[in-house]
């Protein structure tokens, strides 16, 4: 069953990349799922990604990834925006996939490069054009060169905007912060540029990022939210600056849990710690074990054993 939203889409502040949860059998936790969404919305996050990366969306099936959105989509009840990774082995899937999303209610679309294949750059491009070009839905282009093996310079991302009207964002993961000024400068404000990965949030709100696909958002939303909050309005005051540095020094040792192979079982480790979820990941994953978990959870602990926002918390 699907569900109209309003449509409005604002590409600014921080969109959790949402886990997906799994049962003890392996299925997805849908009511988990709108629980978690519905909290992070009530901590301030604009907007809601699911079946990204971060949400397993390899592993589900296409009927899973529709049930899913719809889900998100009811629970965020028109709060915020909606915005679906779009990724599948074959471009023909992709566009059904970008198709269906609009029918469920998406607000826009996070379009990624395609599972498996890495053949040569202008399949690629021919792939991200036609998913783009399936819907009238916002898009915003998700550059992961670590991850997918492609990576979408500057220049080409220009022209894209210049062939694709409904591109309106992009999420760079790439790691290089210069990437967030080369790109500004081809394109202006005509895209909005999000910081793709968590421990260089703040670098790339200051080389122009106006919002963050974040992860452990999925565990501490309010202390993600107030950091980018404070970095952006740190751009025009200096102590709002200075309180960003000193809740991104404390937030490090976790925000760098996202940017490692294993950050799905560990940012669900996270969650875990902060009694939002479980660390239950989808096979061929499994959960972290042995020295990986332990370190994770010597720098989880300690940090939440440090938060400067616990007095806050408490007072909820």
């Amino acid at each position: 069953m699907s569900i109209e939203s309003n449509r409005s889409m604002t590409w600014a502040g921080v969109m959790p990349a949402i886990t997906t949860p799994f049962d003890e059998s392996g299925q997805v936790d849908f009511a988990f799922l709108s629980k978690h969404c519905r909290w992070m919305v009530d901590q301030g996050v604009t907007g809601i990604v699911p079946c990204g990366s971060l949400g397993e969306g390899a592993t589900l099936s296409f009927e899973e990834k529709e049930r899913v959105i719809d889900t998100v989509v009811r629970a965020a009840d028109d709060r915020v925006p909606v915005v679906p990774g779009i990724a599948a082995a074959s471009t023909q899937e992709a566009g059904r996939l970008a198709a269906s999303a609009s029918v469920m209610g998406a607000s826009g679309l996070m379009v990624l490069p395609p599972y498996i294949h890495r053949g040569p750059f202008f399949e690629v491009e021919a792939h991200i054009e036609a998913v783009i070009g399936a819907t009238d839905l916002p898009c915003m282009l998700y550059n992961n060169p670590i991850a997918y093996g492609v990576d979408f310079a500057p220049g080409w991302i220009a022209g894209l905007a210049e062939r694709a009207p409904n591109l309106k964002a992009v999420k760079d993961s790439s790691g290089d912060s210069r990437r967030i000024t080369a790109v500004h400068s081809l394109v202006g404000d005509r895209l909005a540029l999000f910081a793709g990965l968590d421990d260089m949030v703040v670098e790339a709100v200051r080389q122009g990022a106006v919002g963050w696909v974040a992860g452990l958002v999925n565990a501490l939303p309010m202390e993600s939210v107030v950091l980018f909050d404070k970095a952006v309005a740190g751009i025009d005051d200096p102590v709002a600056a200075r309180e960003a540095d000193r809740i991104y020094r404390w937030f490090l040792p976790l925000l760098r849990l996202d940017c490692i192979p294993e950050f799905v079982q560990l940012i669900k480790l996270v969650q875990q710690e902060v009694g939002m979820g479980t660390d239950t990941v989808r096979a061929p994953r499994f959960p972290a074990m042995g020295a990986l978990r332990e370190g994770a959870l010597d720098v989880i602990q300690s940090s939440l054993a440090t938060n400067p926002f616990a007095d806050v918390k408490e007072k909820r």
